[in-house]
């Protein structure tokens, strides 16, 4: 390994990367977020400024390219040109940049770039190490690849909604619709994909010399985003239905949220009492020391009694009775911290701006706008990471206001960074996948001591990759999704769910005597990886660990903030072990900062970020929140970019880091311009359900089609689409009528148009009207199942995006590939070792032996002391 350090000067993590951004709201969250790791974006703007600069809330409601919120949100740290590509001069301009970039990253409609001679081929025939990096809503091949997007057909049509919204009545009919958590998150998702996916091209150019192209489906991406609708669909059958701000599941269950004295929101967790034995304990407790335990000291209740659905509605119901007592400020939430109860506020996203745990870890900084002589809070960082600050600036840029000086700036040549860390581990041979292509990181080892999906969701994706990625894991303490009856393997394997004709009962699982091998939600996640059963409290083992970090790249982990300090394995630690070594740690809301352990899954830190509360129909609706762990997915993402980002910087410096990530920052940043508005205009959040008031359009949102609980999601932004949409469904009068003959007519009459709309499209099949409008150019997409994305879904099919793959106990099944396409280094979910997720410790003699070194007489000593 090379003992070179970092130059003097280097900033971030992508320090001297250029990235030339083209297109609208599909890419800017992805350049947004390369911006923050230190690379140098530059937006190339039509004249007069991409369409993005006319998205809403504006600075004081005043509509004006420089003055979007949306964009400023999106833009910070980018600098911008205008070009007309349509002219040759310009077009010369574009290319001679395109000379010099190491990323394009084009959201541009198919051929746009090719019909102007801009295209990939053409472009890396003078730049052979550029990263052509393509996000657009359906592909750019396969059925659907013509089809109109929108966030809400998105969301629509990836299974997002039909997981949201509000609870059915009591026979089970819905009256509302399924709600899209608002503000641009089918973008999010698919750009933090993307994101991902850069930096590992990047990574591996530095060792090839030779860029590639990237492409990334905004619908594929989000279809893999729902958490456990799918692999319930896939293995048992189930179908999900959503409730009010918490998990949807395959049964109603009792309320999640608990409303306070002012008509404020807690979110009390209920979800993991029954699985968690000591979180009955602790609610009665925290109850007692409020007075509102009521009968629940009888003895009845620390008997299996406590078990019952009779049990579990009066803990409920005193739960109620204790929010309800107090005033949401009076933060009763902390208290049941104090119990390591995951309790948390539903904050609106402008409550956390003055938090000063988030305050402390960089998550929100001031920005100066010279031309406005004002300075602004923004949502700042995604991690924290000492010496390394997320970028915190220039503020956005003004339409085409660094056009001279960025020509000028990347006219000549370009001073390259080449690679100064080598592995020991790079193989003069590349190491091909299934794919027949070579795996983009085959020389990297992880040491994952992840905890469920929000950290053990990250590895995969580098497994995918190539990365030799190893779960150090122990029975003592096991990984709960390994016993998870969410996705369960049936008794009789594949066998029995292919001849199944009606959903299969749920396999039990009663305690950590059973089978550790069965969920197939745990394989899914754990695609790819080594286990090995290690006993961390055995001294031995800890040595064992410590010989692992000598030699590995990095070590991630999911545990409680300080576990690892007091392992005798904090940051400081690991550097003397392997000065290179990379150390990403993620928790619920980070280990630095004053909230110390709190502890939070998913749905509590998406309810402390304000994202429970950016999903709903408006007040006097309560909110919705998002009805799966939005988070848990979105945080392994995070964790992943994280993970990517230090690699690169590693490998370009010889320097490993400390990132200490969490999952609330993660919601924070998707929150953004909700914290903008209320900064600058002084407005608080509200939600506004499926409608689009930022990027306006009437209709938009999501109609009852024929079927039980069977939707369609439809947006007209332009009067040529309102105009298709009335025509395909037998209503041209539509058209005429006055109050609807204009886009803002339509919006003043949304009330009006929502009705007529149900009226007409709830006895129509909702694939049919869907392809009739999609036929017209209107975005509709059908609000779809799990059992429509995995049996019916022609363009998921037609991208490959489920790959079957073998597991030792309940054999082979599909799992979710990663959704972004590489032409050079192909991701396989199966990884180097073509398989889904490891059996409990199935491969410790591998590790140990192959790559520790042990006998089989020393690995046998071991098991016996108990080390393994």
């Amino acid at each position: 390994m090379s003992d070179e350090r970092a130059e003097p000067g280097f900033e971030g993590f992508l320090d001297g990367i250029r990235v030339i951004e083209i297109g609208d709201e599909l890419g800017e969250y992805c350049g947004k977020v390369l911006a923050g790791l230190g690379a140098d974006v530059v937006r190339v703007e039509p004249r007069g400024g991409e369409v993005t600069r006319t998205y809403g809330p504006f600075y004081h409601d005043e509509p004006h390219p420089d003055r979007s919120l949306y964009f400023w949100h999106h833009n910070l740290g980018k600098r911008s040109i205008t070009l007309d590509l349509d002219d040759a001069a310009d077009r010369d301009r574009f290319a001679a940049l395109a000379a010099t970039a190491d990323v394009l990253l084009d959201s541009r409609p198919l051929g746009y770039l090719d019909e102007r001679g801009l295209g990939f081929e053409t472009l890396r025939a003078t730049n052979a190490g550029l990263i052509h990096a393509r996000i657009s809503p359906f592909g750019d091949t396969g059925p659907w690849a013509g089809y109109a997007g929108s966030d809400l057909v998105h969301l629509a049509l990836g299974g997002v909604m039909m997981n949201c919204g509000y609870d059915p009545d009591p026979t089970g009919f819905y009256e509302t619709p399924p709600i899209a958590p608002q503000m641009w998150q089918s973008y999010y998702i698919a750009g933090e994909m993307a994101a991902m996916s850069i930096v590992t091209a990047l990574v591996h150019r530095l060792g090839s010399g030779r860029g590639q192209a990237l492409s990334t489906s905004v619908h594929e991406a989000v279809s893999q985003n729902t958490e456990t609708d799918l692999p319930d669909w896939v293995f048992l059958a189930q179908t999900h239905r959503r409730l009010t701000c918490r998990h949807s599941t395959t049964s109603a269950r009792s309320p999640s949220i608990s409303i306070t004295k002012d008509g404020r929101y807690l979110l009390p967790y209920r979800t993991y009492v029954r699985s968690q034995g000591d979180e009955w304990d602790s609610t009665v407790g925290l109850l007692k020391e409020f007075g509102c335990e009521g009968d629940l000291e009888d003895p009845k209740y620390a008997t299996d009694h406590r078990n019952t659905a009779e049990a579990r509605d009066q803990l409920a119901r005193q739960v109620d009775r204790l929010v309800g007592s107090y005033l949401f400020d009076r933060d009763v939430w902390r208290a049941a911290q104090d119990r390591n109860l995951p309790w948390t506020p539903i904050r609106r996203p402008e409550d956390n701006t003055g938090d000063p745990h988030w305050l402390q870890r960089g998550a929100f900084f001031e920005v100066y706008h010279p031309e406005l002589d004002e300075t602004f809070l923004y949502v700042g960082g995604k991690w924290v990471t000492e010496g390394m600050p997320w970028r915190r600036g220039p503020r956005p840029p003004l339409v085409g206001e660094h056009t001279g000086e960025v020509l000028a700036e990347w006219s000549g040549a370009k001073a390259t960074r080449g690679r100064v860390f080598a592995s020991p581990r790079t193989d003069a041979e590349p190491l091909l996948s299934p794919r027949g292509k070579p795996f983009a990181l085959p020389e990297i080892r992880v040491v994952d001591l992840s905890w469920m999906l929000a950290s053990a969701g990250a590895g995969r994706f580098l497994g995918a990759m190539g990365a030799e990625v190893i779960k150090v894991e122990h029975i003592s303490r096991p990984d709960r999704m390994r016993f998870s009856p969410l996705g369960a393997c049936p008794p009789g394997g594949r066998t029995e769910r292919e001849a199944a004709t009606g959903p299969l009962p749920t396999p039990r699982f009663e305690g950590l005597e059973d089978n550790p091998d069965r969920s197939g939600s745990f394989m899914e996640i754990n695609a790819s990886k080594l286990s090995m059963s290690l006993n961390l409290k055995h001294p031995r083992s800890k040595a064992l660990l410590e010989d692992l970090i000598r030699d590995a790249d990095m070590i991630v982990e999911g545990f409680s903030p300080g576990t690892m300090k007091r392992m005798g394995l904090g940051y400081e630690r690991l550097k003397e072990l392997n000065p290179s070594i990379i150390y990403v740690q993620q928790s619920g809301l980070g280990e630095a900062g004053t909230y110390g352990r709190a502890r939070t899954y998913g749905p509590s830190a998406q309810a402390i970020s304000g994202l429970s509360d950016m999903s709903g129909l408006a007040e006097p609706f309560p909110p919705a929140g998002i009805g799966y762990s939005y988070l848990d997915w979105f945080g392994a993402y995070n964790m992943a970019t994280a993970m990517l980002a230090a690699l690169y910087r590693r490998d370009v410096t010889g320097e490993g880091c400390h990132i200490d990530a969490s999952q609330g920052e993660t919601g924070l940043y998707l929150t953004g311009t909700s914290i903008l508005d209320y900064v600058v205009n002084g407005r608080r959040w509200s939600r506004y359900g499926n409608r689009s008031p930022y990027k306006q359009a009437a209709p938009h949102g999501a109609y009852r089609t024929a079927g039980t609980d069977r939707w369609i999601a439809i947006a007209a932004f332009t009067d040529e689409q309102w105009a298709g949409l009335a025509e395909v469904l037998g209503r041209p009068e539509w058209s005429a009528e006055e109050r609807f003959a204009t886009l803002a007519g339509r919006v003043e009459h949304q009330d009006a148009l929502d009705e007529l709309l149900g009226a007409a499209t709830q006895d129509r099949d909702g694939f049919e009207l869907m392809g009739a409008l999609q036929a017209r150019g209107v975005p509709a997409g059908v609000c779809q199942t799990a059992q429509d994305r995995y049996e019916t879904d022609p363009q998921l099919a037609h991208a490959g995006w489920l790959v079957e793959l073998d597991q030792s106990e309940i054999g082979r099944w599909p799992v979710k590939e990663h959704p972004v396409r590489f032409s050079d280094t192909p991701t396989y979910i199966g990884g180097r070792f073509d398989r889904s997720g490891p059996s409990y410790g199935e491969d410790t003699e591998y590790v140990l032996g192959k790559i520790l070194g042990l006998s089989g007489n020393e690995i046998e000593a071991l098991r016996a002391d108990g080390a393994l």
